[in-house]
C-alpha cells in the first residue's frame, strides 16, 4: 500500500497518516515474525549440520565391533573388581591371622606362619576357629615360638649384690666415689 494511492482516493492527510501508521505496525510485526523464523531456521540448520557431522564419524563403525568392545570393557571391569575382592580377602585373612598370633603370645609371626597350612586356613568356612585350633597345635609342638602362659613365681633379683638393699647403697657410694662425685647425703 502506498500513500499516493490513498491520497488519490480523496482521503484527508490525517486519515492517510493514520492508515500508514497501522500498515507500518503490521509490516513491522510481520518482519519480526519472519526474522524469528529465519533465526530458528538457521539454528535448526546448524543443528542438522552438527548431527550430520557426528553421524559421519560413525559411518565406518560396525555395531558388532562396538558391542564386542563394550563387552570386552565390561569383562575387564569385572576382572578388576574380582582382583580387588581377592586382594581385600587376602588382607583381611592376614590381619585376622596376625591378630590371632599376637593373641596366642607368638614371638615370631613369620616362623609361626611357616608351621601353619595357610591354604587350608584360607579355604576354611570358620577361619577364626580354625586359626585358633592351628595355633594351639603349633603351641603344643613348638612352644618356644610362643610366650609362657604361666606367671613368674620366682623372679630373679640382682645377682651382683649379695647384701640386698644395703649393698645397693654401698655400690652407689662406690660408683659416686669412682666418678669423683661427693657422697650422697641421706635425708635430702
Amino acid at each position: 500500500m502506498k500513500r499516493k494511492d490513498l491520497e488519490d482516493l480523496g482521503l484527508e492527510k490525517e486519515t492517510v497518516d493514520k492508515i500508514m501508521d497501522w500498515n507500518g505496525a503490521d509490516i513491522e510485526a510481520a518482519n519480526a515474525k519472519v526474522k524469528k523464523a529465519e533465526g530458528e531456521r538457521d539454528n535448526y540448520k546448524a543443528q542438522l549440520d552438527t548431527a550430520t557431522a557426528e553421524l559421519d564419524k560413525f559411518k565406518d563403525v560396525k555395531p558388532e565391533e562396538m558391542q564386542a568392545t563394550i563387552e570386552q570393557l565390561r569383562n575387564d571391569l569385572k576382572a578388576k573388581d574380582d582382583e580387588y575382592a581377592a586382594k581385600e580377602a587376602e588382607r583381611l585373612f592376614n590381619d585376622t591371622l596376625d591378630k590371632a598370633i599376637v593373641a596366642a603370645g607368638g614371638r615370631n609371626a613369620k616362623a609361626i606362619r611357616g608351621l601353619l597350612d595357610i591354604d587350608a586356613l584360607k579355604g576354611s568356612k570358620d577361619q577364626t576357629e580354625d586359626i585358633k585350633k592351628a595355633l594351639d597345635a603349633a603351641k603344643e609342638s613348638d612352644a618356644y615360638l610362643f610366650g609362657a602362659d604361666e606367671p613368674f613365681r620366682n623372679p630373679v633379683g640382682p645377682t651382683n649384690n649379695p647384701e640386698g638393699d644395703k649393698g645397693l647403697d654401698v655400690s652407689t657410694a662406690t660408683l659416686r666415689a669412682a666418678m669423683g662425685l661427693p657422697a650422697e647425703k641421706k635425708g635430702d
